[in-house]
Parts: structure tokens; sequence; C-alpha cells
């Protein structure tokens, strides 16, 4: 429903142009009231009919308002009011000016008991900028539209908002239609000035009147994805495909647009989506399209999706710039496709390219894993000769490379030249990578050095390096210092494991320290593979006795023995000293004359 709203107008008439402004009336007069004063500026006042104003907001009010118009864009209140008083008014005279709400689009029929339709904007967000209060327009003397247009057109690439969409406001209420060109601009000085509400109005009128380009929308999409957040953005693109105008005016620019919005909050299923949106609405995708769809798909971790875009990237014939080359060689690397990582490497090679350190590493550390330890040192020289500076990544896979590969001996002679080399801080992984081969190779020395010099570099020694150092005493069949190094990771106040329990009690077994291993299983939590281990390694030592009163103990506390411990205590069982069966057949004494 409408609400009937009384407006009264005073006409101020200048020789170059007229003044509008506000006149409140008596809400109980009905009478029309003309009156004309002859001079140099004659002052028309005038009480209009009830007009009827619809709302579209049931918590909005709409203020009795008009436009104050002149031949320029500003209008001098002192000048108007100064006019007034000279023409001797006085209190009758006392015009209120009111400021005009946000204009949506009003159109004046020529029949005033037509109520004009007042397009309301929803409020704006917290984070918006103020709408421009738009409060007067002009009186244009100029109608041509191309020229007004030409002006919206310099207004708007000089930043003058208010000025430019004063014209375009004039030029909306005048019946004239700025061109396409014209739109643009400002909608897109109004938006890149933050001014959202007064851009979607624009935005608006222009889909009314059909001037929306592929570049529309992608401006307003933007926009509202910086003010209101992506997801915002995402829902305005679903609502804009349901309708047909709006998904024909779309180009692949609008789907870019999109695609980067997407991957800013990481949804790579509508990010999906929009690139089978595009081949399904005829469009061709561009190599920034594909630039986008492997870097999102890169870092959501869809290292197929990625593939495959950059397939058909280059079934294409785009040429992948290098940032593209390095996600793809980061996804194939992470996903033990070295070989295609290798054959991109090649191609930024020839392509004159020069991979960074980050695809150096990824592809050092994939051909690593895949056991190709020449390749992964032949990616390593080509990388000095490039002139990158291995760093701690580096390192680590050339020594987890070598270590994979069984070959103990290099990983601690490389070990030692990056300890000898410049500007190479040694952190705790080239430590452990280090102790691993020590531990394979039983040299329980070494591995005391190396755990020595990483409690001497202030970093913190885990869990992990002291097992590794037990387990070299262990391959070495020194229970003895097994478990001093274990009293001393006690005393550092780093807590065993079940790992590191295992490996002493292993080292006390073939040690014969029994009471050692007594102790041990007292310390620590009850566990079955604790018991498990005792109790085998006591089998296999001869121990039976102390194997079986273990496992009544470990039936006792609940503990589940496994299939080989349940074997090997059956196996013991069987060979129990039984008593000698006597013989079936008695030597009669007549044949004792035969045994002597």
């Amino acid at each position: 429903m409408g609400e009937v709203m009384r407006v009264s107008v005073s006409v101020v008439i200048n020789a170059n142009g007229f003044n509008l402004q506000h006149k409140p009336c008596s809400p109980t007069s009905s009478n029309r009231k003309i009156g004309f004063r002859l001079s140099q500026k004659c002052l028309v006042s005038m009480w209009l009919p009830n007009l009827l104003l619809p709302r579209k907001a049931k918590s909005l009010t709409l203020q009795n308002t008009v436009a104050g118009v002149q031949s320029g864009l500003v209008c001098e209140e002192e000048e108007e009011d100064k006019l007034i008083r000279n023409q001797g008014y006085g209190d009758d005279a006392a015009f209120v000016k009111q400021k005009l709400p946000p204009w949506g689009e009003l159109e004046f029929d020529k029949d005033l008991d037509v109520e004009p339709e007042v397009v309301i904007q929803s409020k704006s967000n917290l984070n918006r900028k103020a709408t421009l209060n738009v409060d007067r327009v002009g009186y244009l003397e100029e109608m041509d539209e191309e020229t007004l247009s030409k002006r919206i057109l310099v207004l708007s690439r000089t930043n003058k908002t208010r000025s430019a969409l004063e014209l375009f406001t004039s030029m909306e209420l005048s019946g004239l239609l700025p061109n396409l060109h014209a739109c643009n601009s400002l909608l897109s000085c109004l938006l890149r000035n933050g001014l959202l509400d007064d851009g979607l109005r624009v935005f608006e009128f222009m889909k009314r009147k059909k001037l929306t380009t592929g570049h529309s929308y992608s401006l307003v999409l933007k926009a509202v994805s910086v003010v209101e957040g992506c997801d915002s953005a995402i829902e305005m693109f679903l609502a804009m495909e349901e309708e047909s105008e709006a998904r024909d005016a779309f180009d692949t620019i609008v789907y870019n647009t999109m695609i980067s919005i997407c991957g800013q909050v990481k949804n790579w299923r509508e990010t999906e989506r929009l690139w089978r949106s595009i081949k399904d609405n005829d469009h061709a995708g561009t190599r920034v399209t594909y630039c986008l769809l492997v870097s999102i798909f890169v870092r959501c971790g869809q290292h197929e999706l990625a593939l495959d875009a950059y397939d058909e990237m280059i079934q294409n014939n785009f040429e992948p710039g290098d940032d593209t080359m390095h996600a793809i060689i980061g996804a194939c690397s992470k996903d033990g496709k070295w070989d295609i990582a290798l054959n991109i490497f090649d191609n930024m090679l020839n392509s004159g390219l020069k991979p960074n350190p980050v695809a150096f590493n990824a592809l050092i550390n994939s051909l690593g894993k895949a056991g190709e330890v020449e390749l992964a040192f032949k990616v390593y020289n080509i990388m000095k000769s490039l002139g990158h500076s291995p760093d701690t990544y580096t390192w680590n896979a050339l020594l987890g490379a070598l270590y994979r590969a069984n070959r103990h001996g290099e990983a601690l002679k490389l070990y030692e030249t990056i300890k000898t080399s410049q500007g190479c801080q040694l952190n705790s992984h080239l430590y452990n990578t280090a102790l691993m081969s020590c531990s394979k190779l039983g040299l329980w020395d070494k591995a005391l050095k190396l755990l020595w010099q990483l409690e001497a570099s202030g970093q913190s020694v885990s869990t992990a390096s002291y097992n590794l150092v037990i387990g070299a005493c262990e391959r070495a069949r020194k229970p003895e210092v097994a478990l001093q190094v274990y009293e001393h990771m006690v005393h550092q106040k780093c807590t065993a494991d079940t790992f590191t329990y295992l490996s002493l009690i292993r080292g006390c077994i073939w040690g014969s320290l029994w009471d050692e291993v007594e102790e041990i299983l007292n310390c620590a939590a009850p566990d079955a593979s604790l018991y498990n281990a005792v109790i085998q390694g006591m089998c296999l030592r001869g121990k039976t006795e102390l194997a079986k009163k273990l496992y009544a103990k470990m039936r006792e506390s609940g503990l589940q023995p496994d299939g080989k411990t349940r074997a090997m205590m059956l196996q013991n069982l069987q060979r129990r000293k039984k008593k000698p069966r006597p013989s079936r057949y008695k030597t009669s004494n007549k044949f004792s004359y035969y045994r002597s």
C-alpha cells in the first residue's frame, strides 16, 4: 500500500535557469494556490495535489522530497535565501530544504494521479562507505546524449564521483540515456571508491535499459566480494545465472572473475562447476582461465583436476607461465608422478625459464622417494649451475634419497659435507636422517657424537632422536651404553615411548641382562607388545621357566599374547621332561650270560 504524502514546491526562476525548493504545506489545506510576483526574478509558489508514493520497505518511511535544479551542478543556498528575503515574504517564505534519498528510477507520468515508483535500496553493510547524498540535480542546457555521456566519462575517470552521479541522475530524470561506455565508467568509478550502494543502483539502471556487458557484471561481482565477502558474490552470481538475459551477457571475463573469487575461499567445487560452465555456454577459456584453475586446484589439493586443466591448456596451445609450471611440478611431486614433473621441468629449461628453488626441492624430493638417486643429484647439479643455493630442504631431500637407497655410508659423507659447508644451518631433520644411517650401520659411537652435537646446538631433541641412538647401540650389541642413553634421556625430561622400551628390551635380552629386563617391564605401562618381545626373547635364549612365569603374569594382567608368543609357549610345554616309560620286553636273566 502507498502512503499519502503532500508535496509543496516553490520555484525561483532566474534568467539563466530556475531553482526548485520544497515548502511544506498545511496538512489541513486542500486548495491549490499559485502566486506570481513580477520582477527581474520571479518567485512562484504553488501547492501540488496529494501524491501516492509506494513503499518497498516495511520499516522505511519516505520523506517529502523534491529536487533543487539550476543550470550548474551546485546550488548556492545563500543566494536563494537572500533572494527570498529581498522579495519580502518573511516567515511565509521560510523554506525548508530536505535531502533526497539515494535515487531509484523516478519517472513522472503525465497524469499526476498515477503514483511514481521509487526504488529503495537495501540497507548498506557496515563495512561499506556511506551512500553519496545526491540532494540536487542539474538543469541541463545541453540535451545531447553523446555530449553528456562524454562529460560523465571525464568526471568518472577523474574520480569526481558526486558530480558524475548528479549528472547521471539529471539525465535519468530528463529521460536521457547515457551510453554504455559512460555507464560502465561511472559504475567503475563508484565501485573503486567503495560506494557499493550507488554502484548497484547504476547497475540496476543498466540492466533495465539493457546496457550491461560482461565487464559490468565483472565489476559488480568483484566489488561485492571485496565489501560483503566472497560467499555473497557467489550467491549473487548464482542468482544472475537464473536470469536468461544476464546469462547471455556473461563472457569469459565474468567466469574468470568468479573463478578468482572462488579461489580466495578455496571453493574448488564451484571452481570446477564454473570451468564446466564455460564449455557448456560455448565460451573458450583463456590463458588466464587455465592459470587460475591450476593454481586453485593445486592450493586445494586437487592435483588430478590441476593436471586436467594443465593438459587442456596445452591442447589449446596456451603457453603456461612459470608460476603454473611450478604449481604442476609441486602437484606431481606430491603425488609421486616424478616422470611428469621431470618432463615439465625439462620444458621449462628448454623454454629459457628458470625454475625456482621450491620447484627444484620438490622434484629432488620426488625423485629421491622414487629411488631415482642419480636423477636427483643431476637436478641438484642443475640447481647449482643456475645460481640457486641449496637450503635445508634440498639437503634433507638428498640425504633421504641416499638413505632410502640403502647407501648409508654415502649419506653420512654427504652429512659431513653439509656440516662443513658455509651458510647452512643444520636442523633436527638433518641430524635425524644422519642418525638413521648410523642406526642401520650400528655406528653407536658416531650416533652418540651426533646426539651430543644436536643437544649442543640448542635445538630440542625429540624422543625419536634418542630412539635412533638406542637403536644403534642395540644393533652394535651395546646394551650398557643403550641403558646409559636411556638414563640421560630421562634426565633430560624426555618421555620414552614403546619403541624406546622395545629397543632396550631387545638389547638387554641379547646381553643377558635379565634383571634390567624385569626393571624395564616394571617401569613401563602394561603393554602387550613389551611382554610379547620379552617372552619370545627368553624362549629363544632358553629361559623357558622365566618365560612361563612372565606368560602367566601377562595373562593375569588381562593382556592378550600374539600368535607367535602362544606358539612358542606351546612348543616349550611339549618339551617337558616326562617320566621314562617301562620297556615292553623284559630281558631274561638267562641271556645275561651273553652280556658278559
